[in-house]
């Protein structure tokens, strides 16, 4: 059981809850600060002028709204803002959303109604998704759309993700026995008015990212064997002349990872204390740069990754909406903590990051498909009959035109703002914009690494080399060959491509 609201919630934490389905509860510590939040702001906002409480929303905010309209004011701010377009989300990003809301909510900033965090509870419990659409969300006085969607399905409008399939929110409810959330103060507003669309899926795209990184360090481990590079380029020496923790800590893990491999070689024993004779060294002094500086490309990734999870843990524990309702000071505060450049930014740095994981990835694979390149494998590692028989031929088309869309989808959103809202929002981050660019980059590039890891089996079938694998390659083969067969004579490819897609994003 993950208790959630004691301590600041953490990566981890999202995995464990998401992908592996553990149970939470939420702690009576932070169920009691929501409480006292909203018990402040029910007698605070009495006699005040509060926005989005007694005012208008955004350029309307000068516009008095009576005490008897509060509740109808909260209602049409959902209802009008539900106006997403394009595709739905997955529930596992729609689930993310919500335990990011939740959470944010749970730090006691945001003077709603303890029955708010209750319904997701349950709706997270229950598998009530509200639908979530794609686009609309400009990152600024937060996901307002998204999250308008969220506070829809909140209290049983719309439509939701219910058990596998879509149905009115209100049969939802229904069929549960449950509910929905009452608007009391800013029910509206105070789920709305925040940054947990982009930083739910910026934290599933985190650990997707991870992932990738760690199947990046993998295979590349795993080309250096096939090939029987020399050691050096990943040695402890030469990684820790330089100082970045990255790619020290890149180097490190290719080294465990080759460790009882009995491919590799020294370089001592090949080029120093056994000097070749010939004018022309047919043996490779030293491999190309996709294979020789592994831990300086992919150190960045790391460090960038690494760094993405610090600012995607302070917002998602973090009072990202407004006003601010402060019990410490007893006062209320108005200004921008909806606003999603943290997270914008990282999504972008994110996106970059893995679209040059991408293209190290297909580097590699075209030096596996080259034999003019590596000089031990035929063509398009094809284990049939050559000129008949095309091999990965048709696999590498996909895997290049991938990555060149990753290359397009990496220009950042961060600087992309277009004021709207009458320029009331006159400069904005984008942030949902990135997260999901950043999602569609990581899909590709578990296409990407599937079709390299292919690859990467046909050419160890070729070599007949299994058994002088390190023992970490030998399972990485095992792995892909119960999800894509060995190909010797051409059948179509897309579904192995998809069957040992999926087995790669499985992080349960």
């Amino acid at each position: 059981m993950t208790q959630i609201g004691t301590h600041p919630i953490e990566i981890k934490d999202f995995k464990k809850i998401l992908f592996d389905n553990t149970p939470f509860e939420i702690s009576d510590i932070a169920l009691n600060r929501v409480k006292a939040s909203y018990q402040f702001l029910e007698v605070f906002c009495k006699n005040k002028i509060i926005y989005g409480i007694n005012t208008g929303f955004g350029p309307m905010a000068p516009y008095r709204i009576n005490a008897k309209h509060q509740k109808e004011l909260q209602l049409n701010l959902i209802r009008s803002h539900s106006s997403g377009s394009g595709a739905p989300l997955p529930p596992l990003y729609i689930r993310a959303v919500i335990l990011a809301r939740t959470n944010t909510i749970l730090q006691g900033y945001s003077g709603l109604h303890p029955e708010v965090v209750e319904t997701f509870r349950e709706m997270l419990r229950r598998d009530m998704l509200p639908l979530i659409f794609e686009h609309g969300g400009v990152g600024a006085s937060g996901d307002l759309v998204q999250l308008a969607h969220l506070a829809l399905g909140m209290i049983g409008e719309g439509e939701m993700w219910y058990k596998g399939e879509i149905v009115p929110a209100a049969e939802a409810f229904r069929r549960e026995g449950l509910q929905p959330a009452s608007i009391y103060i800013r029910e509206g507003l105070g789920v709305m008015n925040g940054t947990a669309a982009m930083t739910g899926i910026g934290i599933i795209n985190l650990l997707y990212a991870q992932q990738l990184l760690s199947y990046a360090i993998s295979a590349s481990a795993w080309l250096n064997e096939i090939v029987k590079s020399f050691s050096d380029h990943y040695s402890q020496e030469l990684n820790e002349a330089k100082r970045h923790k990255g790619q020290r800590v890149v180097a490190e893990r290719m080294r465990r990872h080759l460790a009882d491999s009995r491919r590799v070689r020294a370089r001592t024993e090949h080029m120093y204390d056994n000097i070749p004779q010939e004018d022309v060294v047919n043996d490779k002094v030293q491999e190309y740069y996709s294979l020789r500086c592994v831990p300086q490309i992919l150190g960045p990734v790391l460090d960038a990754l690494n760094y993405a999870e610090e600012v995607l843990g302070n917002e998602v524990n973090s009072a990202n909406d407004n006003p601010v309702i402060d019990l410490a000071s007893a006062n209320v505060f108005h200004g921008g903590n909806f606003h999603g450049d943290y997270v914008a930014f990282e999504m972008d740095k994110v996106r970059i990051a893995i679209t040059k994981l991408s293209m190290l990835m297909e580097r590699q694979l075209n030096y596996v498909m080259n034999n003019k390149l590596n000089n031990i494998l035929p063509p398009f590692t094809n284990n049939g009959r050559l000129g008949l028989n095309f091999g990965l031929q048709g696999v590498q088309f996909t895997a290049v035109s991938t990555t060149a869309e990753n290359q397009t989808l990496s220009n950042p959103m961060y600087i992309h703002s277009i004021p709207n809202n009458n320029d009331n929002q006159d400069i904005v981050s984008m942030g949902s914009n990135s997260a999901l660019l950043t999602r569609k980059v990581i899909n590709n590039t578990f296409e990407v690494m599937c079709i390299h890891f292919m690859a990467l089996a046909q050419a160890t079938e070729i070599l007949e080399c299994q058994d002088e694998l390190s023992s970490a390659s030998l399972e990485m083969y095992s792995f892909i060959r119960k999800h894509a067969p060995s190909i010797t004579v051409d059948e179509p490819q897309y579904p192995h491509i998809r069957k040992l897609t999926e087995a790669l994003k499985s992080l349960s």
